[in-house]
């Protein structure tokens, strides 16, 4: 199958001194994302060659930590859709959603309904 259109995806780093990410940008043109600021980024891509997953994780040194323990509940949960998604294995994804719920309880984070 041939590639015909092609898409990207920035993201840019403001450091400080010390390389600290200070700032966090990201544009996405067919997403109508435009420049939008983050606190904190989890990238995974899979390197098929060497059968693992490389990764960056930044945040900001000004991301609140309620907030970063929030994005990693809303992280793993959104994992266990994309698992599900992925593999169709609904037994696993029931297990990771347990897990996201026993994650909140212990971050003592407030989930909607």
């Amino acid at each position: 199958m041939a590639i015909t259109k092609k898409s990207e995806i920035k993201i840019e780093v403001g450091l400080d001194e010390n390389k600290i990410p200070e700032a966090l940008r990201w544009t996405a043109a067919d997403g109508g994302v435009n420049n939008a600021e983050a606190k904190a980024m989890l990238l995974s891509v899979w390197d098929h060659k060497t059968q693992e997953a490389l990764r960056i994780d930044l945040w900001t040194k000004d991301m609140p930590l309620d907030e970063m323990k929030l994005f990693f509940y809303q992280t793993l949960s959104a994992m266990s859709d994309t698992f599900h998604r992925a593999t169709g294995d609904e037994k696993m994804q029931a297990t990771m959603k347990d897990f996201c719920a026993y994650f909140a309880e212990k971050m003592e984070i407030e989930v909607p309904e």
